[in-house]
């Protein structure tokens, strides 16, 4: 049995960028997990229609 655990996990989120507008995108969550329970999330990250990677603190989460 593991103590600590970094587990991933990508969810369908809704984004506001200022250029773009509203965008849906993958959010990809990676957080560390301690005896099953959320501690913290390490990072997270979005995949662009392209393909491309980005941080996800150029875009706000839309309200």
């Amino acid at each position: 049995m593991y103590f600590i655990q970094v587990k991933r996990k990508t969810k369908i989120e809704n984004r506001y960028s200022p250029k773009m507008g509203r965008l849906i995108s993958k959010v990809t969550y990676i957080k560390k997990y301690m005896f099953r329970l959320p501690i913290e999330t390490l990072h997270k990250y979005r995949n662009t229609y392209y393909g491309e990677v980005k941080d996800c603190a150029n875009c706000i989460l839309e309200a």
